[in-house]
């Protein structure tokens, strides 16, 4: 029983009275780690290492110590001794030990006593014991002075440990130099010895409840992973777990943090996107439920554009040649062009005060124009060097009167280094007492503003040799010391710059929860900085992990703490909190969370924000991986459709790329922006996006330091093809119609199409987009299923078609109109067409078909059959004129001699004064059978047809045509017409104007106001009607239309004229008359501008003529200047007038 003797006297021995009960019980299985002794010399280490205390974080310290003392003596060799994988190392001695000292007290008390005789007798055997001992010493044995036995002992089991050891290849890789350094040549009869103690393992009793040797036992994990020690011990926590106490337990799951921390990679950026699954059982595992926040009426249709506000002003001081530095400064003109283009939200970048310190870290570190980080802040007041509060109040008010909410970033993650609360709250912050890296030094500048407080950087920054994950603050008074650890999502380095929030305190979840209420009292918009770090599984990876979990911040596996602890500490979502508090408090605001890592379909259906980044909608459609966004979208409606429409959609961020950089300036940009435009969710606009502007500006970028010029070509681009579109985001925001279709061509699909229908209660839109290079073609015709939820809380996952997705009808004469919104057009398309066979595109590369305002109609009269086939398959200007035309046919029919070629010379001989009385009689009759006709032709109408008549024709008698025609012929054959005529001649035009009276002429009443009568001859489409009577004149559509409208005119004049020539009038008074008509003023080309109301010289002139020629009969009764008087007196004002309407009456 020597053994058991020994270990008792080896407990008793390390023991110290300061132990813990716990760690007395342990202690006699533990031994120190034996390294070489070449290596203790340089590294000072004369005192035993990695001997278990009841410190936990002591082992770490020893490895941290260790490494950093080898590296820094290496440091010009470029051999490097990794802490992580010394820790391991050791750690799995200390695990080999206690297996060994349970194996010893349990099955064999003797298996290292029974040695002792033999080495006692055996020359060979002690001098390869003795080397051991020299060479690779264990001073914890040392102090112990033990007895020869217990020497020999205690040294053939560390020789044993060691041979284990150094036949593990992960091992030697990760610490050679102390375990097996060059230059140590042990003596020939180690083997023998090595074989000799290896035999009496294997011929002892096997290890507890296991057919196998100790020896065997103890070199499985090298032998199974002999290149990596983090799954050794992996395997050694699974395999050995009964066989190993729970410290060490602890121990091994804070190593493989270790490891992690070390081998974590960091790539910059939130990453490649990925398509959700949504199904995974592990959502309602972690509590997914669904708790969407309701929109106010403004929230949906938000399209937001982002300027990084320093930079901006800049551009407009050299835009407009003038210094704009305060938010107050900036012109209305620009806020006038956002309105116009469809901008609701402006997202301005940088407006708090900035940290003094991250500005003066850029000017050490060589940048002396940087300010500091828009996201190292040190308080929420708006930033005095851009107006402060009142110069924000200046500009939002002017923003509210455009239709233009304020969006402002509130970074909750993190603070400036030498923020306030870092001076006075530094509890609010993560923070340890010791550096968690012993080469971290902080002799450099101090940073702090306040001069009872020290904050400094590590050094190793300023020389790029190291990104130290903590700051030093010091209080001056009392000498209390934090290492405050710097902001950081583990994705890229620790952001050099700020301070990291611990949101396991609730004294600081409480003040960022006031300091988000204080923004959303001035800004209706907030986005939330880097949100996703603020989940509580975030917050417990990064910040306090569950042990074996780590390693993604270095330093922080030290805090490693179980679930059922942070849960206690952290019981519920922050953001659920402030979602809660914000809908009590501050209802009307609009909460937008910048958020990565697969969680934006959480963010919005659980934690309730209004809007979640969607970075995947730049990166696949940038990266054209066209199947994986459209998988997205699907998966998405198939689970919740209400996510998609909660997306923030946009082509860059001020952290990546510039749109430009990424899409181009050419079809794809277009054609991605066309998606971005009619979307469900919220579109985002770059700074410098519309402009074509390549420069991506860094977030401490005060100017642009590119001298770049607008894209004018772009400009127009986006004028004429996306912002057109953003004004119509009430059609494409929504999803309770949104269906999404795959194209295809003879059963395969066409990937690189996106097709989709939206629309509100008032329409329906369908946009097709090609997102490649090749042109494709194919068909939609059936819908990706979603879910549908009901009003009474029953949900349905189904499909639809395309037809049915527009609401159209199976049976009947029904057609589908939509207008193409690249053309302008309208087209038709029967409905049953498209129940039978979806809808056919064909698209070049990179193209995108918008088709808006699509309906179905009934046609009840065959007009829609007969336009259909008439326009066989092109589109028309306006549809609705077209089927109105049709509708009039009859009418036409009968009125047709008045387009006639010899009604047309009648006419003209007319207003020659040249009519002869045959001619006079031939057109009478004409003008009589049309009229005779036209009363009962109305009532043959179908009613669709009747409906497009301004009014019900009436029987015209043969007198009142032959007054017509006679004064007429009275007035131009007078010797004054020559007064009258323009240049001395009748206009060659003039019988259009006199036929168009002619035409009203049933369907005017007595004394009809001028604008009536004009919209009666736009309703009948007389322009339309007497084109085609013009064939060879030369004479432009405009210029028809307005010969109609004096027409127009002629007849409401002549009709009556009492209210035109009252008692007592004048050419004032005729004047004032007429230009209180609309219709009259624009006839004769009224424009106002800049104050000043303009008209056309010629077209007031010929308007005044046609007054004169329709009204000269009436004017010989009047108690008033004859016609040549007051056309003479009128055509004199007109003179004086200067084009000027205020002229007429000077």
């Amino acid at each position: 029983m020597v053994n058991r003797k020994n270990d008792e006297q080896h407990e008793d021995l390390q023991n110290s009275p300061e132990r813990s009960t716990d760690t007395r019980r342990n202690s006699g299985m533990y031994r120190d780690f034996r390294i070489a002794a070449q290596a203790r010399t340089p590294l000072h280490l004369f005192s035993p290492v990695f001997v278990y205390t009841n410190d936990p974080l002591e082992f770490r310290r020893q490895a941290l110590d260790i490494s950093t003392r080898y590296n820094q003596i290496h440091k010009d060799s470029g051999m490097y001794l990794s802490a992580a994988r010394l820790y391991m190392s050791a750690l799995i001695n200390l695990m080999y030990q206690a297996v060994i000292s349970n194996y010893i007290h349990e099955a064999d008390h003797d298996l290292f006593s029974r040695m002792v005789p033999f080495l006692s007798k055996n020359q060979d055997g002690m001098v390869v014991l003795d080397f051991y001992a020299e060479e690779f010493p264990s001073p914890q044995l040392a102090d112990m002075k033990p007895p020869r036995n217990f020497y020999l002992e205690e040294t053939s089991r560390g020789f044993f440990v060691h041979q284990i050891l150094t036949d593990n290849p992960a091992l030697v890789k990760a610490i050679k130099p102390l375990i097996a350094p060059e230059g140590i040549v042990f003596p020939e009869a180690t083997q023998a010895m090595a074989a000799l103690i290896g035999g009496i393992s294997q011929s002892s009793p096997s290890v507890k409840n296991r057919d196998i040797d100790l020896f065997t036992f103890l070199t499985t994990p090298a032998r199974l992973h002999p290149d990596s020690l983090s799954k050794q011990v992996t395997y050694i926590l699974d395999a050995w777990k009964d066989l190993l106490p729970e410290e060490l337990r602890t121990l091994g799951l804070r190593g493989l943090d270790y490891i992690h921390e070390e081998e974590h990679p960091h790539p910059v950026g939130p990453g490649q996107s990925s398509v959700p699954d949504y199904f995974s059982p592990l959502r309602h595992i972690q509590g997914e439920i669904e708790a969407f926040s309701q929109d106010r009426n403004w929230m949906p249709n938000v399209v937001m554009i982002a300027k990084s506000t320093l930079v901006w002003l800049d551009q407009l001081s050299k835009s407009y040649g003038r210094p704009i530095t305060t938010l107050d400064a900036i012109p209305d003109q620009e806020l006038d062009l956002f309105a116009r283009r469809g901008f609701t939200a402006l997202w301005l970048i940088g407006l708090w005060e900035r940290s003094s310190a991250s500005r003066r870290i850029k000017h050490i570190c060589g940048n002396p124009e940087a300010e500091a980080s828009a996201y190292s802040l040190k308080n929420y007041d708006i930033a005095s060097s851009i107006g402060g509060w009142q110069a924000l109040e200046n500009l939002s008010g002017r923003c509210r009167t455009r239709g233009i909410r304020l969006a402002s970033d509130m970074v909750p993650n993190h603070t400036g280094i030498d923020s306030g609360w870092v001076i006075s709250q530094p509890s609010y912050f993560i923070s340890q007492d010791y550096p968690p890296f012993p080469s971290y030094t902080y002799e450099g500048e101090d940073l702090s503003p306040d001069p009872t407080v020290e904050i400094k950087i590590e050094d190793h920054y300023f020389d790029r040799t190291d990104a130290a994950v903590t700051f030093r603050r010091k209080d001056k008074r009392t000498g209390e010391t934090q290492y405050i650890f710097h902001g950081n999502d583990g994705t890229s380095m620790p952001w050099n710059d700020t301070a990291q929030i611990d949101f396991l305190n609730p004294e600081a979840r409480e003040a960022v929860i006031q300091q988000i209420m204080h923004v959303a009292r001035s800004f209706p918009i907030i986005r939330f900085d880097a949100a996703m770090t603020l989940a509580r599984k975030h917050i417990q990876r990064l910040w306090y992990p569950v042990p074996g979990h780590g390693g993604d911040i270095a330093g922080r596996a030290d805090h490693a703490m179980d679930q059922q602890a942070f849960d206690s500490a952290m019981p519920q979502e922050f953001w659920r909190e402030v979602v809660d508090r914000m809908a009590v408090e501050l209802p009307d605001t609009l909460l937008l969370a910048e958020a990565f890592w697969m969680m934006e379909g959480y963010f919005v259906r659980t934690l309730g924000m209004h809007r979640v980044y969607n970075s995947a909608f730049m990166n696949m459609l940038k990266n054209e991986n066209n199947k994986q966004y459209k998988d997205t979208i699907k998966n998405t409606i198939l689970f919740d459709p209400e996510i998609l429409k909660r997306y923030v959609n946009f082509m860059n961020n001020p952290d990546e790329d510039t749109a430009i950089a990424q899409f181009g300036d050419g079809d794809k940009y277009l054609g991605v922006c066309t998606l971005l435009a009619t979307m469900p969710g919220l579109p985002m606009i770059g700074h410098g996006q519309i402009e074509g502007y390549r420069e991506k500006y860094g977030m401490e970028f005060r100017r642009a330091y590119w001298d770049e010029r607008p894209d004018m070509n772009l400009i127009a681009a986006h004028e004429k093809r996306i912002f057109p579109l953003l004004k119509m985001r009430r059609y494409f925001s929504g999803v309770e119609r949104f269906q999404i279709f795959d194209m295809m061509d003879n059963g395969s699909v066409q990937e690189s199409v996106f097709a989709y229908v939206n629309g509100d209660h008032s329409a329906m839109t369908l946009v097709v987009y090609n997102n490649q290079y090749q042109g494709v073609s194919g068909i939609i015709s059936k819908a990706s299923p979603r879910l549908y939820k009901y009003g009474d809380g029953s949900r349905q996952t189904a499909s639809t078609t395309l037809a049915d997705a527009l609401g159209l009808t199976m049976g009947g004469r029904h057609f589908l109109l939509y207008r193409n919104f690249q053309d302008g057009l309208t087209y038709m398309v029967p409905s049953l067409r498209v129940f039978d066979e979806g809808m056919w595109f064909s698209l070049s590369g990179y193209q995108a078909v918008i088709l808006l305002d699509l309906r179905e109609v009934e046609d009840t009269d065959g007009a829609y059959e007969k336009l259909h086939d008439m326009l066989g398959g092109r589109g028309t200007e306006d549809i609705d004129k077209e089927l109105a035309f049709l509708r009039l046919a009859p009418v036409y029919k009968t009125m047709e001699p008045l387009r006639d070629r010899k009604v047309m010379d009648a006419l003209s001989d007319l207003s020659k004064g040249m009519l002869k009385k045959k001619e006079e009689r031939a057109l009478l009759l004409y003008l009589g059978e049309a009229y005779a006709r036209i009363t009962a032709v109305e009532e043959s109408l179908s009613p669709a047809a009747r409906s497009v008549l301004p009014t019900r024709p009436h029987d015209v008698s043969a007198q009142s045509v032959l007054s017509f025609i006679q004064d007429l012929s009275a007035f131009f054959a007078s010797p004054k017409i020559s007064v009258f005529a323009s240049g001395g001649t009748i206009r060659e035009e003039y019988p259009l104007v006199m036929a168009t009276a002619l035409f009203l002429l049933p369907f005017i009443s007595p004394d009809i106001p001028v604008d009536t009568a004009m919209e009666y001859a736009d309703r009948l489409m007389l322009d339309r009607f007497f084109r085609s009577a013009l064939p060879a004149s030369g004479i432009d559509a405009d210029t028809v239309r307005r010969l109609c409208h004096e027409g127009a005119l002629f007849a409401s004049v002549r009709s009556g004229t009492s209210w035109l020539y009252p008692a007592g009038y004048s050419a004032s008074s005729v004047l004032m008359t007429l230009l209180e008509s609309s219709s009259f003023r624009n006839l004769v080309g009224c424009n106002d501008y800049q104050g000043v109301s303009w008209y056309r010289k010629e077209f007031f002139q010929d308007a005044l003529f046609t007054v004169i020629v329709a009204t000269a009969h009436a004017l010989e009764e009047k108690d008033g200047p004859d016609a040549e008087v007051l056309l003479a007196d009128l055509l004199e004002k007109e003179r004086h007038a200067g084009y000027q309407v205020a002229g007429l009456f000077s």
